[in-house]
């Protein structure tokens, strides 16, 4: 090999060890992957759960060049539901758009997320992200390895094999899968035996008769079609004990690895898209009513009187228990009642 040869072969050598390429990490030369528990669909048809993940990760790509891109996995078709949260945490898993209740077991805290009664609307709701509680929650949260890239509430509703549960008397003697520890808590005060299993498997409990009724989002209560199993609903259209907050959250580790105008834009386009999923979770509270309704089933909504019954057992049995178990946990539940 002439000198010349030998110096061109190590220049080109040099030129591709310094390609940006190579210098990435194998997560971010293969893409990064966003996990759900919902039913997969397209950027403008299906749950807008999934819908909102493949808006979120067009737009980036877009804004990106193509620096970042996504792959989407609904239905927990990469990992099961219950294994997100920890899998964020320790960087095994990059994105999920999960309920925040249900990492409760590792987490305590973020049980505050689905607590009965604590959030009565979607303005309440939206006032978090920037009032005590949610900057608390949010400094908790990168404590433990997460960032909130998209803030999601959605108010819930009631469906069931047998009546409509309106009143807490309604849920005496039912099987009733409330969604959190705490929901669990006010439940059985009520009166009910609980279920404990995530939303992509009530369908199947209540078809074979495991469980009498269910709690979950409007959303959920379309997506999964519990309808074709259910002869009753009681909505959240007109207010509810029930909203959960689903945020689209990101592995801490993941996001510290990236450049700081890519963490910026993840971030930018995450608030972004609240507003779209205000927007569907109110579409699908009213939503739901029609599709139950055309199914046969019997629909009746939460009324102020009941609603204020709920949050009474809910102040007795979860909100107390909540505030128990450790100082962080009281302090949020102190913040989140000035919200009220």
């Amino acid at each position: 090999m002439t000198v010349t040869t030998r110096r061109t072969a190590l220049a080109s050598l040099a030129a591709l060890a310094a390609s940006p390429l190579l210098s990435l990490p194998a997560w971010a030369q293969t893409g990064l992957k966003i996990s759900h528990q919902f039913p997969g669909g397209t950027v403008t048809e299906g749950d807008f759960r999934d819908r909102l993940t493949r808006m979120f990760a067009a737009e980036v790509e877009k804004r990106s060049k193509g620096a970042l891109k996504f792959s989407i996995y609904p239905g927990s078709s990469l990992m099961k539901t219950n294994a997100q949260f920890s899998a964020m945490r320790k960087g095994a898993l990059d994105l999920s758009l999960v309920p925040l209740s249900y990492a409760g077991g590792e987490v305590p805290e973020v049980n505050i997320g689905l607590m009965p009664g604590l959030v009565t609307s979607y303005d309440q709701a939206y006032s978090w992200k920037n009032a005590e509680v949610g900057k608390e929650l949010n400094r908790i949260l990168n404590e433990k390895g997460i960032i909130m890239v998209s803030w999601i509430w959605q108010a819930g509703g009631m469906a069931s094999r047998t009546k409509p549960v309106i009143d807490p008397g309604d849920a005496k003697g039912m099987k009733i899968r409330g969604g959190s520890r705490e929901m669990d808590l006010m439940l059985k005060a009520a009166g009910a035996a609980v279920v404990t299993l995530p939303s992509n498997e009530i369908y199947a409990a209540m078809q074979t008769g495991a469980m009498e009724a269910a709690l979950t989002s409007s959303t959920s209560l379309i997506s999964f079609r519990l309808e074709e199993v259910s002869k009753a609903l009681t909505t959240g259209r007109a207010g509810s004990y029930w909203f959960m907050l689903e945020p689209l959250m990101m592995s801490k580790a993941i996001f510290d690895r990236l450049p700081k105008d890519q963490q910026q834009l993840i971030l930018t386009v995450g608030a972004e898209l609240e507003a779209f999923a205000l927007k569907s979770s109110k579409e699908d509270d009213q939503q739901v009513a029609t599709v139950y309704q055309k199914a046969g089933a019997k629909v009746a909504d939460m009324n102020p009187a009941a609603l204020k019954k709920w949050q009474a057992i809910a102040r007795a049995t979860a909100w107390k228990d909540y505030g128990e178990k450790n100082a962080s946990c009281a302090n949020l539940l102190k913040l989140a009642e000035k919200t009220l």
